[in-house]
């Protein structure tokens, strides 16, 4: 049972990757059209919460039902969730609230939705590497 929870919460892993890497078409598919930008980051922005919650929510149920005790890495996993949380709704917050019809404005907010899109991205390639090693035994955390 509770490897078949991990594999649920290694397959959503992947699946929130994948969505982070889609991520960065949308300020490109959007690039003449401000207010599509907006309406494109806010269905993002639903989807990654819904993706980065599940991924919480089976690490949680494999946690506790794998008798897993609360270690190095599981903490460093809960910390990225949080910063990824908290970054996503605060870049959201600020293309709502933009006025994205200006184009400097909306230049801006286009970059800041790629390098934020980037660091996340970096943070869940390296808690998947470092949780592979754990996996093989080469790191212990």
């Amino acid at each position: 049972m509770a490897e078949q929870i991990i594999a649920s919460h290694s397959i959503l892993v992947n699946i929130f990757l994948t969505l982070l890497l889609a991520g960065f078409s949308i300020p490109m598919v959007t690039a003449r059209r401000p207010l599509s930008f907006k309406k494109a980051s806010f269905i993002y922005t639903m989807i990654f919460q819904a993706i980065a919650t599940m991924v919480a929510f089976t690490g949680l149920i494999a946690m506790v039902i794998g008798e897993i005790s609360l270690s190095i890495g599981i903490i460093m996993m809960i910390v990225i969730w949080a910063i990824l949380m908290f970054v996503e709704i605060k870049k959201y917050r600020l293309i709502k609230v933009a006025k994205i019809e200006n184009p400097e404005i909306h230049r801006v907010l286009k970059s800041g939705f790629l390098k934020i899109s980037v660091i996340q991205s970096m943070l869940i390639a390296v808690m998947i590497a470092l949780m592979m090693l754990k996996a093989k035994g080469i790191v212990g955390i």
